[in-house]
């Protein structure tokens, strides 16, 4: 059994639609993986199985050794570390920045009236200081443009030293130069041995940080390729995962992909 995470035959069905399709795939403990895919593919809805925030209609999802549907997901979940839009969206604009980090130890939004240590205070300003982040700890959190919001919300992710760590398109909304800094920033966390696994959503392999080590490539909810990403992440099978044909060329430890013009 995977040491992270571990999927089998696992299908999600709402109505008559099936988001996930007899996925099965596994993390292992100090993986890095991104899942690419277009609209649709399903990248989400399996994120949301990895944070044991949705349960599969069918087949098994173990998470660092837990089965969904025989664990209290209110034990597991702050094992792993979550930064999405969903998340994002519960933060309240009027909290200051070191406060929405903190208040990840408790798996909390907003301060109440819970304590807090000096080692949290300490721990969330140096997960702030490793992201760039450090100079906005007392701004509230609505004053914040985008690639700061995402740094923050990475920061908040790790706060809790989680065993695995989930960021669901961590560049989507960013500029060019915030989308750089980021994808920096990531690569130096992927590179970190001592960081947990990591899984990245993202509809763009400009978007892989270095550092990662394998693909998870989906179409319409079911598995079209996985494995290493310098074997896997092909023109082949990144064309059969967007449904047009791709161009995949490799730049030392980044990737670029363009549609196929016709007379190439």
């Amino acid at each position: 059994m995977s040491d992270v995470l571990a999927f089998s035959g696992v299908s999600v069905v709402r109505g008559s639609t099936r988001l996930l399709d007899d996925v099965t795939w596994e993390v292992e403990e100090g993986e890095r993986w991104v899942i690419l895919g277009p609209n649709g593919a399903g990248k989400t809805t399996l994120l949301q199985l990895a944070a044991a925030r949705m349960h599969p209609t069918m087949g098994t999802v173990d998470i660092l050794g837990d089965r969904l549907g025989s664990v209290d997901v209110f034990e597991l979940r702050p094992r792993v570390g979550l930064a999405s839009s969903s998340m994002a969206d519960r933060i309240p604009d009027s909290e200051i920045v070191g406060n929405v980090v903190v208040t990840a130890a408790y798996g909390i939004v907003g301060r109440w009236r819970e304590h807090y240590d000096t080692a949290d205070y300490v721990r969330a300003m140096e997960l702030l200081l490793a992201l760039g982040a450090e100079h906005l700890a007392d701004r509230r959190y609505g004053t914040l443009s985008e690639g700061e919001r995402k740094r923050v919300q990475i920061a908040r992710a790790l706060m809790t030293d989680p065993e695995l760590m989930l960021l669901d398109e961590p560049a989507a909304g960013l500029d060019l130069g915030g989308r750089e800094d980021l994808v920096a920033r990531l690569g130096e966390l992927a590179a970190d041995v001592a960081a947990p696994a990591l899984v990245v959503v993202t509809h763009h392999v400009e978007e892989i940080p270095p550092s990662f080590t394998d693909v998870l490539l989906l179409r319409h909810g079911r598995v079209v390729a996985a494995g290493p990403v310098e074997t896997t992440l092909t023109a082949d099978n990144l064309s059969q995962a967007f449904g047009l044909p791709l161009v995949v060329e490799r730049h030392d430890e980044r990737w670029s992909a363009w549609a196929v013009t016709s007379g190439r």
